[in-house]
């Protein structure tokens, strides 16, 4: 059809199986105002609604218990991980306020994102002799995901010289934070 509607309910290939192309190279494609897509799904952010003391220089499961948005219940705000059911590769984040209770006393502050428990991104700041009184230490990575049991879960490390070590947690935004969301295939 050159300038025509197409009106049908389902688009199947005549197999039932295989691909279905919509237009060509170059053209784009554009869906209607109100439309939903499943792109980038599963999909989850989640963030620590308090704060959350930890033993100093130890490395510590993040407690992310507050959910912003979960499209497929794959996030479990008790173990504190992420299990989708749909494999392909994630785009994995999460950052960490780190922020003792005594000022400028943090040594080293460390983030790692673990994959089935096993760490495959760290980033950390270290500095012993200009200690911080608080700081973010951001991660993220793209990661493959077997859509059955493979998980993804955030640990932190801090070390200070004095106080109470803490990740700093807020009920209103999102100050230590994790989140994930399907790529492709």
């Amino acid at each position: 059809m050159a300038d025509g509607t197409l009106i049908v309910g389902t688009i199947t290939t005549s197999s039932g199986s295989g691909t279905i192309t919509l237009g060509q190279s170059g053209e784009t494609l554009a869906l209607g105002s109100g439309v939903t897509s499943q792109f980038n799904q599963p999909a989850f952010h989640a963030y620590l609604s308090a704060t959350q003391t930890i033993s100093n220089d130890t490395v510590t499961v993040v407690q992310f218990n507050t959910e912003s948005f979960d499209t497929d219940s794959a996030y479990d705000n008790s173990t504190y991980r992420f299990t989708p059911q749909t494999a392909g590769k994630y785009y994995v984040y999460a950052g960490i306020l780190h922020n003792p209770s005594s000022s400028n006393n943090i040594q080293q502050a460390s983030i790692f994102i673990r994959k089935n428990g096993t760490d495959i991104t760290e980033n950390f700041f270290a500095s012993s002799t200009n200690p911080a009184d608080s700081l973010t230490v951001v991660n993220s990575i793209i990661v493959d995901l077997n859509g059955s049991s493979d998980y993804v879960d955030v640990v932190g490390q801090q070390a200070v010289s004095s106080g109470t070590n803490r990740f700093s947690g807020d009920s209103t935004k999102s100050r230590t934070y994790f989140g994930a969301y399907r790529i492709g295939a």
